[in-house]
């Protein structure tokens, strides 16, 4: 939190001299104390949202990578004339603890190319894949794993 009030103090300002600097420290660290005294905050407080907010933007970065190589497998499914596609609909339970994992995980596996979460209920999902291939491993993923990862903290 002193991080974003000094961050804030100098987009503020509009430039950075050292007078803006040293000033800019003093306030945000009158401020920090300020909401650590008065408004119940402390800097464990802090840390904890760093380590989520590192581990949100891990899964944001797996996301994506997973979604690049869902796309190149995606393509070569299609452009390829000697492979039919078998289609399949795949059911499986996760450990997910909060609504909100449960419904990241089916959103994050609606955005991968190929993969389609067809319903969600309560810790069940079911999943249609554009091949059988694309659906093997899906309750044991990176995204199941980051998420309960996530549920920890």
């Amino acid at each position: 939190m002193f991080f974003l009030f000094f961050f804030v103090w100098i987009v503020f300002n509009g430039a950075l001299t050292v007078e803006i600097a040293v000033f800019g420290l003093v306030i945000s660290a009158a401020m920090y104390l300020f909401i650590c005294k008065f408004m119940n905050y402390s800097i464990h407080k802090d840390i904890a949202f760093g380590k989520r907010g590192l581990g949100i933007f891990q899964y944001i970065c797996v996301l994506i990578w997973e979604i690049v190589k869902a796309n190149f497998a995606v393509i070569k499914l299609i452009t390829s004339s000697r492979y039919d596609l078998e289609p399949a609909i795949v059911r499986f339970k996760t450990d997910l603890k909060t609504k909100q994992a449960r419904v990241v995980l089916a959103n994050s596996i609606t955005l991968t190319p190929g993969t389609i979460t067809v319903t969600l209920e309560e810790d069940e999902y079911v999943v249609h894949c554009l091949d059988k291939e694309l659906a093997e491993g899906m309750n044991h993923s990176k995204f199941v794993e980051l998420l309960e990862k996530l549920e920890r903290m």
